[in-house]
């Protein structure tokens, strides 16, 4: 963790859409990028639901049905997948509720439940200040303040210790409140405190941490509950524990627990002679605490002042949500104006990341050129960009139509709601631009056979190098996984029976796609996928293809032997670029002996890439410029150098955020092309028919020349993949001019299941012209439950 000083606050600004009115006593939670805001009051209790995208940095109102709750504040609120729950809370002054609503919120849809009561004693009484806690499928609640009095205008508090489980069914619904019987010491009754629920990785008990809040006094004591014993315990912490406070946040962020804000003691001040005239005094400090360790740490002190507004104001009754590693915080009190009986609130948003950002994905081609490539890599959430880098010293390679060997591509799944341009910042990440609409993705780790005894080989970065020296003849195959759910130019279907899993996305209208899916379960039908469309309240919400990667585990320096007949060569879309007379044609002279200098491509803002250049970094010179607390080089110092055809680069990536650049991902390896290939087949159709199912295609868009003929082929079971089930083997099931053929329900029965994201076979079709076979499409044909489990009985049969 950054030390305080080095804390990088960020204030969210210039967002759209509907914000919501300042308040507090609010609650939120995360559904993916989403943060998901209910209640709180401000002159009256509010009672809409709010969701801001982060991504998009949009709020909206989503049209909520059902049985939807009356507006509440100091409530429970939390999330169990895309279903929240609400329980209890303050409905009107004076007045608490104890009832639980649900709401869907892959359908906006609010339900009144009712649990079953305990099987002995009664059922939670109303209230308000609870916590109330997640872990697997059990809520727990404990403490809150609830009034003694029937009159809700004579307010009688009474603070509780009680403790509550509340078991869920699964997806939807709840099975009722047990009264669990605990040992130990139980912590002294409380209201506005926070509990959280963490599991060491190494252990599988998981514990209740419950900090602060308000008993007559605010408190500081730390307690622990954990939940398999049900034993309670005060643990012995180290370092500093914060102030006294209430009305705080406790997020957990891997093993942290960071607590901000909050209502602390006065320290003696003078009430009549504050500046602010306050009863009490909210605080911005933070700290966490170390849930391994039970180590207190101090990154902002109740003494810091800030006098620059580089980090949130002193506040309470605010919300926080963690997103990825990134901190988010909103609204909230900032005091009380005894001459205006008035609340003042804040309306603001924040950010904090907690650290460096983890290693991105490996770089993954979606298509190359001779003198470009179009890349991608997984997205890493909440960052503001990512550091792409390439080297390499292979020389230039001449290529035969009827090569015999090459290294593969790793591929991903597209986001199809991607849009715009995705630059390179000289000197800041503010000016990047939105991503390239993106196309097609790439696929690493395979070997194509005509037969399926064939072996693949396995070989290392060094077995690389000596093959292509050793075989002017070899080049590289760039096969193109084809997992668009939206047709056009250069995209394909995603082909498959899959349950929908909801993305929450806002849509942001100038951008936004003209279809949605409109229910929580989609079918998907085994044709060319299209996306079916219907309003959301301007909430995208779409199946799990747009949100899964596919990538094989390979590692993309591995070398797969291919038959004569392999898939090869990309297409050659871009038009050609001159090299660079700065540098000498063959990179080696850039590289020092017994090591590879990493040159900067640039820093993108989105996860895809179109690379034709690279900066080169002179001896000795590196000219830091700074992009948040990350040291880059100033771009505009630099040179450039064209990228050459027939050549092997390797790339890497680095994720950038608040903290600075985090660690760089694996390797990969790919080369530019020579002209003259075809391009990949397009629009895979697949269908089921009486045989075994009819697998279609649309000829290269680029054929460069006459299309000689087609191959497909499957991937097929054997041992190899048993051993490695990254190393896909393929068998060829057809040679022809048509553009369709039959797959047979006895070649479909040798089938591979790829299990990479989901259970799916995987076919490749490729074109040949007059130089020899371009690149494949790659298709991941996603198997549903009832044709997976034919599959599995036809192999049993066989």
């Amino acid at each position: 963790m950054a030390a305080p000083s080095l804390l990088n606050w960020r204030r969210v600004s210039s967002f759209t859409g509907p914000v919501p009115r300042a308040r507090h006593g609010h609650r939120a939670v995360a559904i993916r990028e989403l943060m998901i805001i209910f209640g709180g009051g401000n002159e009256g209790i509010a009672d809409e639901l709010h969701v801001y995208n982060t991504v998009t940095n949009q709020w909206f109102l989503p049209a909520v049905r059902g049985d939807i709750p009356p507006g509440c504040a100091a409530h429970g609120f939390v999330c169990d997948g895309t279903r929240i729950l609400v329980f209890g809370g303050m409905v009107e002054y004076g007045r608490y509720s104890n009832e639980l609503y649900e709401l869907q919120a892959s359908r906006w849809l609010w339900k009144k439940v009712k649990p079953h009561p305990p099987s002995s004693g009664l059922p939670p009484c109303p209230r308000l200040g609870h916590s109330f806690s997640l872990y697997g499928n059990k809520c727990y609640l404990f403490g809150g303040l609830a009034n003694e009095s029937e009159d809700s205008n004579n307010n009688v508090p009474r603070y509780l210790n009680d403790f509550y489980e509340l078991e869920l069914q699964h997806g939807s619904g709840v099975v009722g409140w047990s009264i669990p019987v605990t040992k130990g010491i139980v912590p002294s009754p409380r209201e506005s405190h926070t509990a959280v629920i963490y599991c060491k990785r190494d252990s599988g008990s998981p514990k209740m941490y419950v900090f602060g809040g308000m008993c007559g006094a605010r408190l500081d004591d730390l307690w622990q509950l954990d939940l398999e014993t049900m034993s309670w315990s005060k643990p012995e912490t180290k370092g500093t524990v914060p102030l006294p406070r209430s009305l705080h946040t406790a997020s957990v962020i891997g093993n942290k627990m960071y607590i901000f804000g909050g209502w602390v003691p006065h320290k003696g001040e003078n009430i009549e002679t504050s500046p602010h005239d306050c009863e009490w005094r909210c605080t911005s400090s933070f700290s966490y605490l170390n849930l391994d360790t039970a180590e207190w740490t101090t990154l902002v002190s109740d003494s810091q002042e800030d006098k620059k507004n580089s980090r949130p104001r002193p506040r309470a009754g605010h919300c926080a949500v963690a997103i990825g590693t990134r901190l988010y915080f909103w609204s909230g009190r900032d005091g009380y104006k005894k001459a205006l009986n008035s609340q003042v609130c804040c309306k603001d948003l924040w950010y904090l990341d907690t650290e460096k950002p983890p290693a991105p994905s490996q770089v993954q081609l979606i298509k190359a050129t001779t003198n470009s490539f179009h890349v991608k890599w997984d997205e890493v959430p909440t960052v503001e960009g990512y550091l792409l880098q390439l080297n390499t010293d292979l020389p230039y390679q001449a290529v035969s139509s009827d090569p015999s060997a090459s290294p593969n591509m790793q591929g991903v799944r597209m986001d199809p709601h991607r849009q715009g341009s995705n630059s390179i910042i000289p000197n800041s990440i503010s000016d990047i631009v939105n991503s390239v609409k993106s196309e097609h993705t790439a696929v690493k780790g395979t070997s194509v056979k005509n037969k399926p005894d064939i072996k693949a080989s396995t070989d290392s970065n060094a077995s690389l190098h000596s093959s292509l020296a050793a075989n002017a003849s070899n080049h590289n195959s760039c096969v193109v996984d084809m997992l668009r759910k939206n047709e056009g130019p250069h995209t394909s279907a995603n082909i498959g029976v899959l349950s929908s899993c909801l993305d929450l996305r806002t849509v942001i209208p100038e951008t936004s796609v003209s279809s949605t899916v409109s229910s929580a379960q989609t079918m998907v039908t085994q044709q060319t996928i299209k996306t079916e469309s219907s309003s959301t309240n301007g909430a995208v919400v779409k199946d799990e293809t747009s949100l899964t990667t596919f990538s094989t585990k390979a590692e993309v320096d591995e070398t797969c032997a291919l038959p004569a007949t392999k898939i090869s060569r990309v297409e050659a879309h871009a038009a050609t670029m001159p090299f660079s007379k700065e540098t000498p044609s063959n990179p080696v002279a850039m590289v020092k002996a017994g090591e590879r200098q990493w040159c900067d491509v640039g820093i993108f803002k989105n996860n895809t890439a179109l690379v034709s250049q690279f900066y080169l970094l002179p001896k000795g010179k590196q000219s830091i410029s700074k992009i948040g607390n990350a040291d880059v080089p100033d771009y505009s110092l630099l040179k450039k150098q064209d990228l050459v055809p027939g050549t092997g680069y390797r790339f890497r990536v680095a994720a950038i955020n608040g903290c600075g650049i985090g660690p760089f991902s694996k390797i990969s390896e790919f080369k530019t092309c020579i002209p003259g290939f075809p391009g990949a087949p397009s629009a895979v159709r697949i269908s089921k028919n009486v045989e075994g199912i009819h697998l279609s295609w649309e000829p290269p868009t680029s054929p460069s020349g006459n299309i000689l003929e087609y191959s497909a082929y499957l991937a097929i079971r054997t041992a190899q993949i048993q051993d490695n089930p990254s190393q896909l083997v393929f068998m060829r099931i057809y040679c022809g001019l048509k553009t369709s053929c039959i797959v047979t329900a006895g070649q479909l029965a040798n089938a591979h299941i790829d299990y990479t994201s989901r259970p799916a076979i995987v076919f490749r079709i490729s074109a040949k012209n007059e130089k020899g076979y371009g690149p494949a499409t790659q298709v991941r044909w996603l198997q549903g439950i009832s044709w997976f489990h034919c599959l599995f009985e036809s192999r049993i049969n066989i």
